[in-house]
């Protein structure tokens, strides 16, 4: 009788929840059960060594070998090269966050292993083995906040980088084609009678920097963008008292930092417009 999971796609599990539910190892990036007949590969963002690619719902995994060449037919890479033939069922998982491994579900080979170059444990650069996968649930899409907090962690820990290992990365990246994949957002409706009133009443000069805006658009208006001071995705209300005109350095500027005197800054431009008129 072949393994059956009780798991959800997005499903999200510990490692120990992991171990206990395919009977697999507590480490490594490809774990095989022999109970289960099942190969359970994790795609690890987290981890800088591997790079993972997708191509909409191809998945281009990385195989076994965290130094020098990789070789095609050792351990869990042969097992995987060879998943279509010998029987064995291969289920993925994803880790965005460090101990949360989300379900993809069951995956098959779709094209043929290839090579290519990618920097091992020690910065070297060496011939790693690639496996184009098809993820068979292919309407699972990942969420944006998730991968937003990913791209965020990846993209500290790229500036600690030294010039020189950052070139050599780059330079093997020139020819690569370009990964994508489909992420769900939530889109939160602005009224634009609010937006419209806030770039009014702003009269042409950012709220915050003082600046003028820096064109007029087609339409012959200042160019400013609106800005909710206390963020829709963190509860604030679509209403002019939460809106504010910037120019887009100042708009952009919140939106990295979010400085605590800026907002203080811009609450006091609220408060002196809520004294001359009752919103």
């Amino acid at each position: 009788m072949s393994f059956k999971t009780s798991l959800k796609i997005g499903q999200v599990l510990t490692n120990d929840e992991l171990m206990k539910e395919f009977s697999v190892a507590n480490s490594g990036g490809m774990r095989r059960s022999l109970k289960n007949n099942v190969l359970v590969i994790i795609s690890d963002h987290t981890k800088g060594l591997y790079d993972d690619k997708y191509y909409g719902n191809e998945l281009h995994y990385t195989g076994m070998g965290m130094k020098g060449d990789q070789e095609l037919y050792k351990q869990q890479n042969k097992t995987l090269a060879e998943s279509n033939s010998n029987g064995i069922e291969v289920h993925l998982f994803e880790v965005f966050k460090a101990k949360e491994y989300i379900y993809r579900g069951i995956v098959k080979l779709c094209k043929e292993p290839y090579q290519e170059k990618q920097l091992d444990e020690d910065n070297n650069e060496r011939k790693v083995w690639m496996f184009p996968l098809i993820i068979l649930d292919s309407e699972e899409m990942i969420d944006s906040d998730v991968y937003n907090v990913y791209y965020q962690d990846k993209i500290k820990k790229i500036r600690k980088l030294s010039k020189d290992n950052l070139e050599q990365i780059v330079r093997e990246k020139n020819n690569v084609k370009t990964s994508y994949r489909t992420i769900k957002t939530t889109t939160y409706i602005r009224d634009p009678y609010i937006v419209e009133y806030a770039k009014l009443r702003a009269d042409g000069f950012c709220q915050l920097c003082g600046e003028k805006a820096p064109f007029y658009t087609k339409n012959n208006k200042p160019y400013l963008e609106a800005h909710h001071l206390k963020w829709l995705s963190k509860g604030g209300t679509d209403t002019i008292d939460n809106v504010v005109a910037l120019c887009a350095n100042c708009h952009r500027k919140m939106h990295e930092l979010n400085n605590k005197d800026d907002i203080k800054k811009l609450k006091m431009v609220l408060d002196e417009y809520n004294k001359i008129r009752d919103y």
